[in-house]
């Protein structure tokens, strides 16, 4: 038996090797003594696995498989509740050992026998639990099975579905109030006079002018002045946010490079760094603080494109304005599988260029609507003069620059910083909410000399305020 263990287990079992085994010997026994029965034999015995073989290649049973996964989207280090339920889809009966593949990083693959002993209705239902530290789209499943011939002689495993798609969405870092959106009230709403349908909530009056309709008549304000008075409303509006996420490969390939982290729903690995890692978890943070105020949402890329374009878990991928819960999850699955992209080797780009006219006439579309954040990799000075009349579009103008070379980053903030931008630099390792709240201060107090910033080169980390 020690002998027969060291064939694969896949085509035949042990069974089945020993047959094979026996049935050659037969068939040079029958060659030597000329023995008609013992060359029977040996047919029979070569014959049996080889048609045991040939089944369970060709009559693959057949099953059905329901797979769930909750809560889903998972966001990163959390955990989801994976469901199983397999059931027989056509005849056929026995005992099945299951697998549910899984990508290396969640760990061993579990294993599990059909039917279960809890079957209900033909229904096995199994049940695991997921979880992942990166962000990503990962394929689950298939399940596989393996089966034998009635005999035990040959050994097939075959998948028996095509498996699901897990995505994993980035987690949203809690960032401390401050006053970067501008003024707004205690539910993110800001007040904008309009000429609109009377409201007895919230009305103004103003004089009676030539041409106003006789429905805007407040009568009550008519008879107090003697006048004359129509309706003048005072109604709210949604504020706007424009986020800029910057995702371009040389922006980010810093020192040494890249590195490859979570996964995209095809098996390939994302290409990112612990920057951009870094940039994906502040959109995603600022998103969720700025959602959580009602603001609506507008996601942009350097180029004005919108900033999902090639995200693969993108839902809308040609999407650039989000709002309420909704938008926020469709952010965050857009983030799930965002990667670095363009030219990597510095060579010309026949795209869209950053910070051109595109930009500029998708910012003066909503001109004054509210801030705009910037969440951007290392910058040219070239590239910053481009960049810094953006700041006129916005009610505010934030910038964060995610760098390892922090002694570089000087002379491009201060080009931001007169364009009217608030700029920040920072690296992975700074904490975002004291990236955050250095938006409200003023000099490098605001970031924590372990934050890696230009703090520690002698470098301006923050250039805050307007000139």
């Amino acid at each position: 038996m020690a002998v027969l263990d060291r064939f694969p287990r896949h085509i035949f079992s042990s069974r089945g090797w020993g047959l094979l085994g026996a049935g050659v010997l037969s068939l040079l026994a029958a060659q030597i003594l000329g023995r008609r029965d013992l060359l029977a034999l040996a047919l029979l015995l070569l014959v049996l696995p080889l048609l045991s073989l040939a089944g369970t290649r060709v009559l693959k049973p057949r099953f059905r498989v329901y797979r769930e996964f909750n809560p889903s989207p998972v966001e990163t280090s959390a955990t989801t509740t994976v469901r199983l339920a397999v059931a027989r889809a056509g005849p056929g009966n026995g005992l099945a050992l299951m697998e549910e593949q899984l990508p290396s990083r969640f760990g061993q693959s579990p294993v599990f026998r059909f039917p279960a002993r809890t079957a209900v209705a033909g229904t096995s239902r199994y049940e695991y639990q997921l979880r992942s530290a990166k962000r990503g789209q990962f394929l689950i499943g298939p399940v596989t099975a393996e089966f034998s011939d009635p005999f035990g002689l040959s050994v097939h495993r075959h998948a028996i579905d095509a498996g699901d798609v897990l995505t994993v969405t980035p987690a949203a870092v809690e960032l401390p109030a401050t006053g970067l959106a501008g003024a707004r009230g205690h539910d993110g709403v800001t007040a904008t006079r309009i000429r609109a349908n009377p409201s007895d909530d919230d009305v103004m009056t103003r004089e009676y002018r030539h041409g106003d309709p006789m429905r805007r008549v407040h009568w009550a304000a008519t008879a107090r002045h003697g006048s004359l008075m129509v309706r003048q409303e005072e109604s709210v509006t949604t504020p706007e946010a424009t986020i800029i996420l910057d995702q371009r490969f040389q922006a980010y390939a810093q020192g040494a490079g890249y590195v490859s982290g979570g996964a995209a729903a095809d098996g390939h690995e994302l290409v990112t760094s612990d920057a951009f890692e870094w940039a994906v978890t502040a959109a995603m943070s600022i998103s969720t603080h700025l959602g959580e105020r009602n603001y609506a949402l507008r996601c942009l890329d350097p180029a004005g494109d919108p900033a999902f374009l090639n995200s693969p878990s993108a839902p809308e991928p040609e999407a650039d304005e989000y709002a309420g819960t909704g938008g926020l999850q469709s952010i965050a699955e857009s983030l799930a599988a965002i990667a670095l992209s363009g030219p990597r080797h510095g060579a010309a780009d026949a795209g869209p260029q950053p910070f051109d006219d595109r930009l500029m006439d998708k910012l003066s579309a909503h001109r004054l609507r509210g801030p705009i954040l910037a969440i951007l990799g290392r910058l040219s000075p070239a590239e910053a003069r481009a960049l810094a009349p953006a700041a006129g579009f916005g009610a505010n103008a934030f910038a964060l620059l995610v760098t390892d070379r922090a002694a570089d980053t000087g002379p491009v903030l201060e080009i931001l910083r007169r364009g009217g931008w608030r700029a920040v630099a920072v690296s992975a390792a700074t904490p975002l909410p004291a990236a955050w709240s250095a938006f409200d201060q003023d000099g490098a107090a605001g970031l924590p000399p372990a934050a890696g910033s230009a703090a520690a080169d002698g470098a301006r980390p923050v250039a805050g305020g307007r000139r």
